[in-house]
Formats: structure tokens, C-alpha cells, sequence
């Protein structure tokens, strides 16, 4: 049952979180807000408790959200939105919880001019639009400091055992015949109590082949190997120089121990974001481990996500809504016009020359802005459902 509900609580989630951001920041600069949705276009459902001056909607397209503010020439956005502050005829019929009492769109009244967005100064607009992006890195924040706080940190052994725990196909160990859980004991003459003397000896002979001496199975083992010669960055010098590698690394056995409440918020705030393994196994099997046009995922990908991973538990679900929350972020802050970042410049812009730009300008760039999401919109769109006729297919 979690799979299934796991898109709405990722999607919902995210764009709430987002809109939720916008809505309190206009609340605190005294903007009027009349309509808060979870999807564009037509509402599904709404609510508005009796005088009260926000309208809640679900809307029909499930592809993000708005908060829609009172703005004097904004006709454009309230089209695409589905919002209208225009006050409706007098002969008109009245919608159902029309409000003699309140303002439009919900009743007759008129929005006074210092509740107008454009009424308020740069410095509240712009951190009105930031909001947003703002409580979606709150919300990364707060549910990787909530993982921490549940799981605990991982603590590796002051010293790490020379038992093989990886092995990288087609290099110099596999060919050699090593095998997991080998415990490496010499090389050639030197005694290996640790990686770090493993790691070492293999380091100081590029090109070189050694005799390794390992226990499997409680017997002694000799494994003749040839390590590769690469060239990598001395992290003290800085220098590039020649090493050895056969493709080979430890197994690390970790302790798992609670942390404190200071703690996991420290680790939430300062680390980044690490997926799981379900959830980076999900993202390449969804996207194809690239990021090209043809592998940008939408609405019906991130669903897909959402439910496989939901079915390995709580922590990689949570896991994605973070990465996700991050990513929704980012996305926001692109200076497209319709988006965070486009308004942002276009609002600094505005404070810069000292009056707003001209209705038609603003029209122009809302539209050159809507046809970019679009565009974007058609194409992830048209790899979800490439995708799901693929998986169909078999």
C-alpha cells in the first residue's frame, strides 16, 4: 500500500512544501493571496472557509503548483494558473461561496493597492519568489537530518583488515584469480597486517608483478598479479606520478551508533545529499544512468521512482523526496520568466531602473517563459510515456 501512495507523497510533498514557502512569505509582506493550488488549470476541488482570503485547490494537472498573488496586470498567468482577480458582471452568476464581504475574486470588493505585489518594495518581492526554493532546501535539510537522527552514523575500524571485499571485473585481480573474502597475509617478502601495508605495496609497484600470499578457506593461497600502471595526483605533493592498481579494495566491516539530536542537524546541514543504493539503482534504471533530453524524466518517471523505491522502506523514499526537494530547487531558480529565477531578475531588474517594465514587455516574456516549459513539458512528457510502452513492450 506504500508503493502505491508513495507518488502523492513524493509529488505533493516537494510542491507543497515549495508553494507553502511562497504563500508565507506573502502572508508576512501583507500580499493579498487569494487561491493556493496543488496543480494548474481547472480546479478539481476547493475549499475557502467564510471570510477567509485564501481559496485551497486541488487542480486537474498534477504538474506543480502556484500561489496566486494579487497583481495588477498579471491577466497572463492568471489565464494559465486558473485564477482570475477580475471582480465577474453584475449580471454574472455568482460562484458557490461568493462572500458579499470579501474581496475579488471571492466577492465584491476591491483589492486596496498595498496588497498588490507590485505595491511592495524590491527587497520583499524578491524574497516572496525566493521563498520557495528557500523551504524546498529547508525541507532536503530537515529530512536528511531526520535519517541521520534515525540510523545513526557509521563508524569504519581504526583499522582496516586486508580482506578483499570488492573486486572491478576485467582488472588485474580478477584476472589473478583473487576472490571475495580473501585475506591478504604477503607480498612477495613483506608481511601485510593491515590494507594500508596491502594498499602501499601494490602503490610502489606499477607494472611490477608481486606474489601475493592470501587465506582462503583457512589455507594458504599464492596469487601471481601484475599491477597496472596509472597516473594519478600525489594528495601531498600534488604531483602526478606512476602507482600500482590491480582493481581490488577491502571489505569494512562499520559500526553503526546513535547520534544525538545537535548532531544529526549538524550532519544534515553541512553534508550533501547521499542516495542510497536503491534509490541510485532506481534513477539509472528510469533515466539510463545519463542525463541527455531523450532520458529527462516527468511526472509518470518520478512516480515510478517513487513506487520502486517506496518498496525497500521508509529511509530510501524519504531519501528521494530530499533529492528531489533539492532538485525541484535548482529547476526553480533558472531565469526563465515564468520560473523563480526569471522573476527574480526581471523584479531586481525593475528596482534597478527604477519603474517596472511595460505591460507588453512583461506579457512577452511570460510567454517566451511559458512556451519553454512547454517545450520542456512536451518532451518529458513524451520520454514517460516512450518509457512506459518500452517497459510494456518488454
Amino acid at each position: 500500500m506504500l508503493a502505491w501512495l508513495a507518488p502523492l507523497l513524493v509529488l505533493g510533498l516537494v510542491v507543497f512544501v515549495h508553494e507553502l514557502g511562497h504563500f508565507l512569505a506573502a502572508k508576512i509582506c501583507g500580499v493579498y493571496a487569494p487561491r493556493f493550488s496543488l496543480g494548474w488549470g481547472s480546479p478539481l476541488w476547493r475549499w475557502r472557509r467564510h471570510g477567509a482570503e485564501t481559496e485551497y485547490v486541488i487542480a486537474w494537472l498534477p504538474v506543480g503548483g502556484y500561489v496566486r498573488m494579487a497583481s495588477r496586470d498579471d491577466d497572463t498567468m492568471s489565464k494559465i494558473e486558473g485564477g482570475n482577480e477580475a471582480a465577474p458582471a453584475e449580471d454574472a452568476p455568482r460562484e458557490k461561496g461568493w462572500d458579499e464581504d470579501s474581496m475579488i475574486p471571492h466577492g465584491p470588493k476591491p483589492i486596496p493597492e498595498h496588497r498588490w505585489f507590485e505595491s511592495k518594495p524590491t527587497y520583499q518581492r524578491v524574497f516572496i519568489l525566493l521563498a520557495g526554493v528557500t523551504m524546498n532546501a529547508l525541507l532536503a535539510w530537515v529530512v536528511v537530518a531526520g535519517i541521520v537522527l534515525a540510523r545513526g552514523k557509521e563508524i569504519a575500524p581504526d583499522v582496516v583488515p586486508a580482506v578483499v571485499g570488492q573486486l572491478v571485473p576485467d582488472r588485474p585481480a580478477v584476472k589473478a584469480g583473487f576472490a571475495l573474502g580473501d585475506s591478504v597475509i604477503r607480498v612477495d617478502t613483506a608481511v601485510i597486517r593491515g590494507w594500508p601495508d596491502f594498499l602501499r605495496e601494490v602503490t610502489a609497484r606499477p607494472g611490477a608483478t608481486m606474489q601475493v600470499e592470501v587465506i582462503r578457506a583457512g589455507a594458504s593461497t599464492t596469487l601471481t598479479v601484475t599491477a597496472d600502471s596509472v597516473r594519478e595526483r600525489d594528495p601531498v605533493t600534488g604531483e602526478r606520478r606512476l602507482v600500482g592498481r590491480i582493481g581490488m579494495g577491502p571489505h569494512v566491516v562499520t559500526t553503526r551508533v546513535p547520534v544525538g539530536f545537535g548532531e544529526a542537524v549538524t550532519l544534515g546541514a553541512t553534508g550533501t545529499i547521499r542516495m542510497g543504493t536503491e534509490v541510485i539503482n532506481v534513477v539509472r534504471g528510469l533515466f539510463g544512468g545519463t542525463v541527455g533530453v531523450d532520458q529527462l524524466g516527468g511526472p509518470i518517471a518520478i512516480a515510478r521512482a517513487s513506487v520502486a523505491t517506496a518498496r525497500n522502506g521508509w529511509e530510501p523514499l524519504f531519501t528521494l523526496i530530499a533529492f528531489l526537494s533539492i532538485n525541484l530547487a535548482v529547476l526553480n531558480l533558472l531565469p526563465v520568466p515564468i520560473l523563480d529565477g526569471g522573476q527574480i531578475i526581471v523584479t531586481v531588474a525593475e528596482g534597478v531602473r527604477g519603474k517596472p517594465f511595460t505591460l507588453k514587455t512583461r506579457e512577452n516574456l511570460m510567454k517566451a517563459g511559458v512556451a519553454l516549459i512547454l517545450v520542456l513539458f512536451s518532451i518529458v512528457m513524451f520520454n514517460d510515456i516512450k518509457s512506459l510502452v518500452t517497459s510494456f513492450l518488454g
